[in-house]
């Protein structure tokens, strides 16, 4: 009697928890005050986006401004004429960067998110560095090692730390504005360069040393500004108080019951590399990086093909643009493989377009097609992967493997974009729309299960999926 009793008196507690409970889940913004979340959101996102979006571009500078240095007197200095030399130099670079992408965030877990992604800026730096200094071309594929190794780390940690932060479909917008300001702060690389070229003989340094030498110190310079502003993870950033901190992890909980970290075992990683989606990922990633990279690479002879020795600013902007369109609009239909497969079908067009048609203004056109709808799939991979995964541990993993792929694809774009095949670069231009006639078709078979899927779930006819109650696959 007295149990019956006790539990009866318990029972309105119970409800109210289980009630609080469902209407967190539901509506986890309702709880707060708008203006407060919007504010908090705005917070981060300046904490965040400008600092990671900077170090970036300084990372996309450090690893391709090899070709800048070429020019500049490297060549001559480090016999880089001699046989396959600098292809190798440029290449070696990508093996240490594809294979250390899961051991980086191991790292990452183990050391907080300060203290990994400055070792990381610090130690390219400090490679960066040391190209200045090398006398021999087997120094400086020593020095592009390290510079790997030490990047091998940073994309993938950047990306996760930014996942942690938001709700699902606010994700794309947020890693397409970093994006954005890397190619912003990336867009005046060419520029700097050249003006530390004008160092020649100064100290006794050639112009390609300078280079290195500057830019190596910058980098280590905001290795120490990281350490000094970029965020941790939510839960133990200091930045935000209790109250801020408690509003992130409650959104974070009800959207994909994540807010806590797991920990990273080998069996889930393991499960994890064993799971097709997260190579699925991983390839419709390196399909995205293929053609900027060769793009990257090979813009300016196809521009000096067709009598232009500019015009690539334009090509920027449209590319920023396009980039922040499809974020856009992915975050607010709250659907990912329509939009990526919509930038497919325009890169596939422009590539057609550049490689077969005659007309100067035509093949211009088809760059401008490709950059359009290349730039974007970019931060729409890594929000489609990082929608579709939960726990601290898998997404760790899951990120690092789609971004190791984006490795590969440097590799690839490098090796079929061939000088012997210069203006028109047809075999390029085919191997790329290859990339992006199989990332479609990975769209499609994602897209299949993943609604299926779903379905079940809604039907009562599986538990939950991902191991996590009330998830669904995102589209």
């Amino acid at each position: 009697m007295s149990d019956s009793k006790h539990s009866s008196e318990n029972k309105p507690t119970e409800d109210v928890e289980k009630l609080e409970k469902v209407e967190l889940e539901v509506a986890p913004d309702a709880h707060y005050d708008p203006k407060f979340v919007k504010k908090t959101l705005r917070m981060i996102d300046w904490r965040l986006l400008p600092i990671m979006g900077m170090l970036y571009a300084v990372a996309l500078i450090d690893r391709t401004n090899l070709g800048i240095a070429r020019t500049a007197g490297m060549e001559v200095d480090l016999r880089l004429d001699i046989g396959e030399r600098y292809s190798i130099a440029s290449m070696i670079y990508f093996i240490p960067y594809t294979l250390l992408q899961i051991p980086g965030n191991v790292a990452l877990r183990i050391l907080g998110a300060r203290l990994h992604l400055t070792i990381c800026v610090v130690g390219w730096g400090a490679a960066q560095l040391g190209m200045g200094f090398v006398t021999n071309w087997g120094a400086l594929c020593v020095c592009r090692v390290l510079l790997g190794v030490f990047e091998a780390g940073f994309f993938p940690a950047l990306v996760y730390i930014i996942t942690t932060w938001y709700k699902r479909h606010e994700v794309q917008k947020r890693l397409a504005l970093f994006y954005i300001v890397s190619i912003i702060t990336g867009g005046f690389s060419p520029i700097l360069a050249y003006a530390m070229t004008l160092l020649k003989g100064r100290h006794g340094y050639n112009g390609w040393q300078w280079i290195f030498i500057i830019e190596g110190v910058i980098t280590i310079a905001l290795g120490v500004l990281a350490w000094m502003f970029a965020a941790d993870f939510p839960e133990t950033s200091k930045f935000v108080n209790e109250e801020q901190r408690k509003m992130v992890l409650d959104r974070i909980e009800a959207d994909r019951k994540d807010s806590v970290p797991d920990k990273l075992t080998g069996a889930k990683i393991l499960k994890v590399m064993l799971d097709p989606f997260s190579w699925s990922f991983g390839i419709m990633f390196m399909a995205s990086t293929m053609p900027g990279y060769a793009i990257g690479f090979f813009i300016t002879p196809i521009l000096f093909s067709m009598g232009y020795s500019f015009l690539t600013d334009v090509l920027t902007s449209i590319q920023i643009i396009s980039t922040f369109f499809f974020a856009w609009i992915s975050d607010k239909t709250k659907m990912r493989a329509p939009w990526l497969a919509c930038q497919n079908l325009i890169c596939i067009v422009g590539l057609m377009i550049t490689g077969y048609t005659n007309l100067n203004g035509t093949r211009y056109f088809g760059l401008f097609l490709v950059k359009a709808g290349a730039a974007g799939c970019v931060p729409g991979v890594l929000a489609y992967q990082a929608n579709n995964v939960t726990s601290h541990s898998k997404r760790a993993v899951t990120t690092a493997i789609t971004i190791a792929m984006g490795g590969i694809g440097g590799i690839f774009a490098t090796t079929v974009w061939r000088q012997q095949d210069v203006p028109r670069y047809i075999p390029g231009i085919w191997a790329t729309m290859a990339c992006q006639f199989t990332m479609l078709l990975l769209l499609a078979v994602n897209t299949f299960v993943f609604r299926r899927r779903n379905n079940l779930l809604r039907q009562g006819k599986v538990a939950s999926l991902e191991n996590t109650e009330g998830f669904e696959y995102t589209i």
